[in-house]
Formats: C-alpha cells, structure tokens, sequence
C-alpha cells in the first residue's frame, strides 16, 4: 500500500518505534501498526497468557502492517500460532481489518460486540448498501455530487483492508473476560462508534479505551445512516460513565499509553462543547446546510481528502443533530437540501 514518499516514511516511522517499543508492565508490548492515512499508525497490544498471547485489535490488512506484523513476531521469537485469542475493541477497519488474516494464520477465535459486527457487515458484507446510503444522506445535507461520488470511491477501497473477514464470537458489554490471566470488565462506550467496549482492570486500575479516550487526538464522533439517535450525546454520556472509574494507566487505540484518564476526559468534553457553541454562533450569523457549516469548520483542512471528508460531514452532522435536540437549532427541508438556523436563546 506504501507507495508513494509519506507512507514510506509513515512505515519506516512505525518499524523504527516498534524496534524501540517498551516492554510494558505484566510483559505487554505495544505494537504499532502502520495505517494509510493521517493517524499514521494504530496501537495494537500483545498480552500474555499461561499460553500465548490475547491480541488486541490487530489493524488494518495492508502489505505495510503484514511486513510490521512479521518483523515484530520474529524479533519476539514468535509465531503466529502462539496468538491464542484476538479482542476487537470495536469494528472500525484501522481495528478490525487484519483480524481474518491474522485468524487463518493462528486459529484464533475472534471477539467482537453484536452490534459491532452488524455494522461491518453493513460496510464490507456481499449486499452492502451503505455507500448509497451514506450519498444519500450527504446530498439531503448539500454536498456536492462530485465529492459524494469521491467518498463512495474511497470506502470501496477498504473492501480489501478487511479481507478475509473473520468467524466472530460475541461478548456483551457488562460481562467479564479473562485477559492477561485477570478479570475486565467490558463497558459499554458508544458515540465513536456503536458497539465499542472500552476493557476495565479493577485491582491494576488499568483501562483499555479503545478509540473512545485517545490523548491529544479528538475521536471523530459521526453521524451513521440507519442509525437513529445522538450519537454526540451518547459519546458525553460515556465520558461521564468512564469519568467514574479510577484509571492509573490508559491503553489507547492511538498515541502511547496515558495516565491522566479523567483530565483528558475534561478536556474532550471542554471540545465539544466550544464546538457546539460556536456552531450556533454560526447559525445565528446565517442559516447554512451541513455542508455549508462543515466547510467553515474544517474548511482548509480538508485539503481535497475524501477520507477525510467524510470524517469532517459525519461529524458536523452529529453536532447538528444534538443541537437540534437541546432546542438551540432547527432544521426545514428547503428543495430536498436541509437549512439549519438558530432559535433564539
């Protein structure tokens, strides 16, 4: 998948942090796994059992990963027949996409929510549909054709990062799961997405968060088509349930392990709401289409990324919608394009 100068460098960054990965306490190695776009790489975590290893989130199916995949078991004298169980935190496909390839080459069961694995067979199963209806939604919210068809392109493009897709047994947020020779408890940690669990270690106080909880990353929080609700309002919700518990070590989906859980908590929170305020401010200046407010938002940003694109319109929808249901927007079809204006205070 490298194949131009900056994924060379992104793989190259990634070998070299893996050859100087810390072993962490209890024996846990921290993988990073290299991804094609600007998060640049993935955690995943290799756990020790009695025998073998659990593998948490083993990334997105690139020949880049594969390669760092190889290094790494081989610089640890390992094979892949020693990973004895794979944990999906939650279905995005920088998680789940090696999680068949890694399978077939260990004979590993595979751990993921219902809900999680309904969503990636929506996105990746023989029958998908979600490409329309994601242009769909985008063109009721003013996108342009073009950069709809370009997003449509782009999600095609992940079939094969996620192939083979894994047998896949499920657990339930609220049960426990042996991991490393001790109890987590599984929580349930919707917003970023539906399904996801966020792994919690009483005596260690230790919680792995997924994507849920990343330290100087904002987790992208989006709209989803044929999923009803609030999915903003339901990710400040999590926070403040994972606010509750005591946290003296993080393991994040990105960035390096953190220790100050619920202050980066506050701080995630503090960024929705500015957010929220000045999409209102916004409103109040002039009625706009999603669309039209994702530009400002994230305007220069976005740099003609249709990946990233699709990050910035999901999310401008979720802040929409949660505005909307606190009564400080609202919204009227105007020729099949919805106008979001704001009410007064």
């Amino acid at each position: 998948m490298s194949n131009d100068k900056d994924e060379s460098q992104v793989l190259e960054a990634a070998r070299q942090l893996n050859m100087k990965r810390v072993l962490l306490q209890k024996e846990w190695v921290q993988v990073r796994v290299p991804v094609p776009f600007s998060l640049k790489w993935v955690n995943s975590y290799l756990i020790p059992e009695e025998r073998g290893y659990t593998l948490i989130d083993p990334g997105l199916r690139t020949d880049d990963a594969i390669s760092v995949w190889s290094e790494v078991l081989q610089d640890l004298e390992l094979k892949w027949t020693d990973i004895v169980k794979i944990v999906l935190t939650h279905q995005h496909p920088d998680h789940y996409g090696l999680a068949g390839y890694v399978q077939e080459r260990s004979g590993a069961p595979v751990y993921i929510t219902k809900e999680a694995h309904a969503y990636a067979r929506r996105l990746w199963g023989a029958d998908s549909h979600f490409s329309e209806q994601l242009q769909v939604l985008y063109a009721q919210h003013g996108m342009p054709i073009e950069q709809q068809e370009e997003i449509a392109e782009n999600l095609k493009s992940f079939v094969s990062m996620v192939s083979p897709q894994p047998e896949v047994t499920y657990f339930e947020a609220g049960s426990h799961m042996m991991i490393g020779s001790q109890s987590w408890l599984l929580i349930d940690a919707p917003g970023h997405a539906r399904g996801q669990v966020c792994f919690y270690q009483q005596d260690l106080q230790w919680m792995l968060c997924g994507d849920q909880v990343l330290p100087r990353i904002t987790p992208n929080v989006s709209v989803v088509p044929g999923e009803d609700g609030d999915p903003l309002g339901d990710f400040l919700s999590s926070l403040e349930q994972l606010k509750q518990f005591e946290v003296k070590l993080a393991f994040p989906g990105h960035r390096d392990p953190f220790t100050n859980f619920a202050g980066r908590i506050a701080e995630l929170e503090e960024h929705h709401l500015s957010r929220l305020d000045k999409m209102a401010a916004l409103l109040a200046e002039e009625p706009r289409s999603a669309y039209r407010m994702c530009e400002a938002l994230f305007g220069s940003r976005l740099g003609g990324n249709a990946h990233q694109l699709r990050f910035a319109m999901s999310e401008t929808l979720a802040h929409l919608v949660y505005l909307e249901k606190h009564a400080r927007i609202s919204s009227a079809n105007v020729a099949g394009i919805f106008i979001y204006s704001a009410l007064p205070a």
